[in-house]
């Protein structure tokens, strides 16, 4: 089961790589990592994806607690939370195939972000449905590139 966990950290050197060998020292896989600095510059938000069964997300979450920099552990798949993730395709056109895929972008609400004679680049900001549909649609139209950010979450309410 895919998992979502939000790390408060201490913003200094060496803490995501602290995390980063705790999971791979324990034979866990991280899906997505997404570390920024939140309202405090002192302290850093990770939302990390994962995914394994309850207990192993209980393990992780306590070996996480036990690391010297760590400020509170949340599994947010437990409660009611927002995820978003963001994507940029390059995709490649030809004159026969570049209105259809504008209008691709135009459904999915993408915003074309740069142009050039033989490619247009988009954004989309989403869940995982959206960015794998338009993926899914885009592709028999030449996909040149993706890039994908890796997935960000908050808890809903207070």
């Amino acid at each position: 089961m895919r998992r979502t966990i939000s790390v408060l950290v201490e913003n200094e050197a060496g803490v995501l790589s602290r995390i980063a060998n705790l999971f791979s020292a324990r034979g866990y896989n991280i899906d997505s990592l997404s570390v920024a600095e939140t309202l405090d510059a002192s302290v850093s938000c990770m939302t990390i994806v994962t995914h394994g069964n309850d207990q192993i997300i209980e393990q992780i979450t306590k070996q996480l607690h036990k690391l010297i920099n760590v400020i509170k552990v949340t599994d947010l798949t437990e409660g009611d939370h927002i995820e978003r993730e963001m994507v940029l395709i390059k995709v490649t056109t030809e004159p026969a195939t570049r209105a259809e895929a504008l209008r691709v972008a135009d459904i999915f609400r993408a915003k074309v972000v740069d142009v050039t004679p033989k490619s247009f680049t988009v954004e989309v900001t989403g869940g995982d449905k959206k960015i794998d549909g338009i993926i899914a649609l885009l592709r028999p139209l030449g996909i040149k590139e993706i890039v994908r950010t890796g997935r960000i979450a908050i808890g809903r309410g207070n």
